[in-house]
């Protein structure tokens, strides 16, 4: 191996055979996976594309004092719930949710998972933005019915409040 072909090595070329017009082998220098390296570029703007391009957020409203709520939270209770709720804000599902059908429809759950457990209400299927309702601290297995009650009478007064404003716009 002379120093030119070394030194093409490095730089991930490799010396290929072909046989050229009197059936003889001879030695070319190519770069190796041209095509592949082509490809992979393409992926490679594809991923930039997908993951990097930003995506319009939906704004977050608070109802009522589930601001508040949310900030009474652990410190890595709230950084979570914020996480959450920013990965929700991109049209994205959170690592832990579920359906609320007894607080209406539309209306999810975030479980967060520190020492104590944390939950938030919230609301996306409206266009204008992400409604947080409730956000608490859950002390037994089962979601409390003073916080399901709760967390329906701030849907239905968010609804009532949406109506009146169609009404008057």
């Amino acid at each position: 191996m002379n120093e030119r072909e070394f030194s093409w090595s490095q730089f991930g070329h490799k010396k290929a055979t072909r046989f050229s017009r009197n059936k003889t082998l001879t030695g070319a220098i190519f770069p190796v996976g041209a095509l592949s390296s082509h490809f992979l570029t393409s992926v490679d703007k594809v991923y930039k594309f997908l993951y990097t391009f930003p995506v319009p957020e939906k704004p977050i409203f608070w109802v009522a004092t589930s601001l508040d709520d949310v900030r009474s939270f652990p410190e890595d209770a709230r950084r979570l719930a914020g996480h959450f709720l920013h990965i929700v804000q991109q049209g994205l599902e959170p690592p832990d949710w579920k359906p609320m059908a007894s607080v209406g429809r539309g209306v999810y759950e975030i479980r967060i998972h520190t020492r104590v457990e944390h939950r938030v209400f919230y609301l996306e299927k409206f266009s204008e933005g992400i409604y947080v309702l409730h956000a608490f601290q859950k002390k037994t297995r089962t979601t409390s019915a003073s916080d399901i009650d709760l967390a329906r009478r701030r849907l239905k007064q968010l609804i009532a409040e949406r109506g009146s404003q169609r009404d008057q716009g």
